[in-house]
């Protein structure tokens, strides 16, 4: 049935299960009959570990688990879903962290069975990879043909390139790479009728229209399901230095940030910001970490540098320590001696959101905001927050470089989870009110999702809203394609 048949609004997201009605077997039995044995599951067992997602906040329902192992699997799933008014909601990894990925009684399509490595080219700097290649298989694939693949995130190890493109990723080396947008040559993608947009090129400059291409990357999958990608590879880099500084304040982190870029000419691949709270949870709940300095300071900042050779790495990366010492920036800094060292600095900033489950119950924001008025959004809601709810713990850490923090919260020390999971729209509502004022986003790389759609309705100009809810129209006019997510 059709969402309207259901007297759903087609530019909210959808707060019931969709209920097919007394056709769904025979449904069920022809989408099973187009597709090998393999590439369907009815197994309760094998489906339940795809319907909730990492921080158990949301969880779904399935009638079916349909896992395509190619591109012309995904065209016919599709084809029979659009003529028959079946919904449908993809996802990749399950890594996602706003809950587009989880369907509320829709098919849910996998990609986990698109694995193919098309191809891997040095000369043209490329991979071309299926949707369901995960992101460290890439980067392994990129280290054959000694390139470089540069997007890296905690959930590398699971995320897929279908998700991290279908969300515009960004992850650590934003600040020289860019997000997971600027880092495609080409894509191909499923309509959501069931068309194969067949755009896998791997040129540079194509100056012969609309970058069709684009519109698919961080569509969350409600313009089409992206079966493959061409991915931009880059040298690979023999250098590569790391350093924990410590650092009074978050504008002294910034005046680092802009000494760090100038300095070394291009060569930082990450800056990030931890604060004392964050970084005090991943000590005590996460294993083998240890206290990066022999006192504690408030505020702590990651940086690597990349280069050709690791002589030209450690030295720039002294250097620049040595004038941010003598400019009063940082307080103290340790550097990494080896491979391990670097990897163990790498632990304390990623380990932070295992950390925040493990202390109790907390709200997660990944907002954006200009440089400039990073500083100030930091101390602002700090203030904001405790006057709004006195003894709440920020977790504040993050792509500080790229303007990117993940601005959470914990449980005050004493409250009841069920009170403090009341308060979770009107902290929501502070930081994001405070974010959009300093022309910022309430989303940075997480997405929308389930969790953000209709709360960024607040916050999107009609403008905006007309031409996203036209484009989607165009492309899915009975809106069947991951019906939960967006307007």
């Amino acid at each position: 049935h059709s969402l309207a048949s259901q007297g759903l609004n087609p530019y909210r997201p959808l707060s019931q299960p969709i209920n097919f009605g007394s056709h769904m077997k025979d449904h069920i039995n022809a989408l099973c009959g187009l597709v090998s044995p393999q590439s369907f599951s009815l197994d309760k067992d094998r489906i339940a570990p795809k319907l909730k997602e990492w921080r158990d906040r949301i969880k779904g329902e399935t009638p079916l688990l349909l896992l395509p192992s190619s591109t012309q699997e995904v065209s016919l799933i599709l084809s029979y879903c659009y003529e028959h008014n079946i919904p449908m909601t993809p996802q990749g990894g399950n890594t996602g962290l706003v809950g587009g990925q989880i369907p509320q009684g829709e098919i849910l399509i996998s990609t986990d069975r698109l694995k193919a490595v098309r191809d891997a080219s040095s000369l043209d700097d490329v991979l071309v990879v299926e949707a369901g290649v995960t992101l460290a298989q890439a980067q392994d694939e990129a280290t054959k043909i000694d390139r470089f693949f540069p997007l890296s995130l905690a959930a590398e190890g699971t995320a897929t390139i279908g998700g991290v493109l279908s969300t515009n990723a960004g992850g650590t080396a934003v600040l020289r790479y860019g997000v997971a947008r600027d880092l495609v040559l080409g894509l191909e993608a499923i309509l959501p009728d069931g068309r194969i947009f067949n755009g896998l090129k791997r040129l540079r400059k194509d100056n012969t229209g609309y970058d069709l291409k684009q519109l698919f990357i961080g569509a969350e999958g409600t313009l089409g399901i992206i079966t493959a990608a061409t991915l931009k590879l880059f040298p690979k880099l023999e250098g590569r230095s790391a350093a924990i500084v410590a650092i009074e304040t978050p504008a002294k982190a910034l005046s680092l940030l802009a000494r760090a870029k100038k300095a070394s000419g291009g060569q930082v691949e990450a800056f990030e910001i931890m604060g004392r709270f964050g970084l005090e949870l991943v000590l005590k709940h996460i294993p083998g970490t240890k206290e990066p300095f022999n006192k504690p300071y408030q505020w702590q900042a990651l940086i690597e540098i990349a280069s050709a050779t690791q002589d030209d790495s450690d030295r720039g990366l002294e250097r620049l320590l040595e004038t941010a010492f003598e400019q009063d920036l940082i307080c103290d800094a340790t550097l990494a001696q080896n491979e391990s060292q670097r990897l163990a600095f790498w632990k304390l900033r990623e380990e932070h959101s295992s950390a925040e489950k493990a202390e109790g119950a907390g709200f997660k924001h990944d907002i954006s905001v200009p440089l400039s008025r990073m500083a100030d959004f930091i101390d602002i809601g700090i203030k904001a927050l405790e006057s709004a709810l006195p003894g709440i713990r920020p977790v504040i850490f993050g792509h500080i470089g790229d303007g990117n923090l993940h601005y959470n919260v914990i449980i005050p020390e004493g409250m009841r989870s069920e009170d403090f999971l009341t308060q979770r729209d009107r902290i929501g509502t502070i930081i994001h009110d405070l974010a959009h004022e300093m022309d910022g986003s309430l989303s940075a790389e997480h997405g929308l999702g389930r969790l953000k759609s209709a709360e960024a309705l607040k916050y999107k100009d009609e403008t905006s809203l007309a031409l996203m809810r036209a484009l989607r129209s165009s492309f899915d006019p009975k809106r069947l394609l991951n019906p939960n997510v967006f307007f």
